[in-house]
């Protein structure tokens, strides 16, 4: 894994810049950034000719390379000027970026684009720089790659908006390294170390009850999921106290399913190796708080990850069974490849029942269904306040990973309802999988608590690569939608 860790703003002018890479922009109507124009007349007017002949059109994510005596100059498309906003810097950013790479430079000096608009600033443009340096390498031996980019330089840009930029795209690279890692790396061990870490670094309580303390807890649904496997089961709370004492905190729930055999129930085999993804949703949570340790936001905010593996050992769960969850509830389990749901069930009963919150958002690869419904696109919510749903979907216009909210109406979570216990894992046979995902897991919030499900099952891997986005694997999509949310 290799991704920058920084960007640096300098206020010296283009020409003493040391980089062997010097990056400007030009608009598809032809413009030239402010920079742009002062190089091509440096280069007498070189760009312009590529310009007039067609040859440099400024659409989004081309570039052309020009040179003189002591820089290559690389111009990037930035698109349609009038829609340039900051998910198109954000896309410049990851194309500057991985075009560096690819001409294996390991220095990168850019113009600040944000000035092109008074709508943007630079956090945007640290974050596409940063996301779109990201490659994942870290069981290779072989030398394949081109060098790392190890050195970038926004000229004039504002230093604290590229620092956020930065910290918060760093926080999503965590989320792709902890998702791309095989399911023998990212166990639940591992999980709850980088919590300890990411604790650590921002004066957090963390707390990790094992086995034992799961099944002492009361927590009968993680406890049944975790039977199947000997790899030690963990629940994680890390709980950061950056507000007043009276403020009511916020949690953030990860479904921490570290690989999912499907159990019992087992899974086809095809693809079976992708369910090592099946903890992103743990990751968005890291990968949050570990944000939330650098840049210390005067708020409190709970992190919980409920985590396991869900095997088919002798003593795995079985169809028909009957669990008890944190909350009292009893949950009669019809396929015990619907897990994730289950650990979530004692999580979110567990955070709402123990603390008085402003709201709840958990993050989950939680069903098939939700790829029928928007593939890879879109991530699925659901939740009990409108309001929040409100501010959910405003959060994800302005960074650009998108919402679709699906209805929670009481014919739905009827259709949970067990005839043997409360209630039952699955809703009607193919019919709105999704949403009886999220119905179930409304039986284990506390009714009081404003709440919103995420089912990142299609937008946490797998999607068409996007400029600042992998080629492949865990995307860390929705950590940047909820920094926003929390207004950090």
């Amino acid at each position: 894994m290799s991704y920058l860790s920084q960007i640096q703003n300098t206020e010296q002018g283009w020409s003493e810049s040391k980089a062997q890479l010097l990056t400007v922009g030009i608009f598809q109507n032809q413009e030239l950034t402010p920079l742009g124009q002062t190089i091509d007349e440096h280069l007498a007017g070189v760009i312009s000719k590529a310009v007039r002949l067609d040859d440099l059109t400024g659409k989004q994510g081309e570039s052309r390379t020009f040179y003189d005596d002591e820089h290559i100059v690389l111009v990037m498309g930035l698109g349609r000027k009038e829609d340039f906003d900051s998910e198109a810097i954000r896309k410049a950013g990851g194309s500057i970026a991985k075009t560096a790479l690819s001409m294996k430079v390991t220095s990168l000096a850019v113009e600040c684009l944000c000035t092109c608009s008074e709508k943007l600033d630079c956090q945007a443009l640290a974050e596409g720089l940063v996301l779109g340096s990201y490659r994942f390498n870290s069981h290779r031996t072989g030398d394949e790659d081109s060098p790392d980019l190890e050195d970038v330089t926004v000229l004039g840009g504002n230093e604290n908006c590229l620092s956020k930029g930065a910290i918060i795209a760093n926080g999503v690279c965590l989320a792709r390294d902890l998702g791309n890692h095989p399911a023998n790396v990212a166990t639940p061990t591992r999980l709850a170390e980088e919590a300890q870490r990411v604790g650590a670094k921002g004066g957090m309580n963390v707390t990790i009850f094992d086995r034992q303390e799961i099944v002492e807890q009361g927590m009968g649904a993680l406890a049944a999921v975790a039977q199947g496997s000997d790899e030690p089961p963990k629940f994680i709370t890390l709980e950061y106290k950056g507000g007043h004492e009276d403020q009511k905190p916020i949690a953030l729930v990860g479904k921490g399913l570290t690989f999912d055999s499907g159990g019992i129930s087992i899974k086809p085999s095809g693809k079976m190796d992708e369910m090592k993804f099946d903890m992103c949703g743990s990751a968005v949570v890291l990968g949050v708080m570990q944000a939330v340790a650098e840049l210390k936001p005067a708020l409190n905010i709970i992190g919980v990850i409920p985590s396991t593996e869900n095997l088919l050992g002798a003593k795995a769960f079985k169809p028909g069974d009957i669990l008890k969850a944190y909350n009292g509830k009893t949950i009669e389990v019809l396929n015990t490849d619907a897990e994730g749901r289950l650990i979530l069930a004692d999580a979110l009963s567990y955070v709402t029942k123990n603390h008085d919150l402003e709201y709840v958002l958990d993050f989950a690869t939680l069903t098939g269904a939700v790829l029928v419904a928007l593939g890879h696109h879109a991530t699925g919510i659901m939740g009990t306040d409108e309001e929040l749903i409100r501010k959910v979907k405003a959060s994800s216009a302005r960074t650009g990973e998108k919402v679709w909210d699906f209805p929670l109406w009481e014919e739905y979570c009827d259709e949970v309802k067990s005839k043997v216990a409360d209630v039952k894992n699955l809703g009607n046979e193919r019919n709105a999988g999704t949403i009886a995902g999220g119905a179930f897991l409304k039986e284990f919030v506390k009714n009081d608590t404003p709440w919103v499900h995420f089912d990142i099952a299609g937008s946490a891997w797998g999607e068409k690569e996007k400029p600042y986005g992998p080629k492949a694997g865990a995307t860390g999509n929705m950590i940047r939608l909820v920094i926003d949310l929390l207004g950090i």
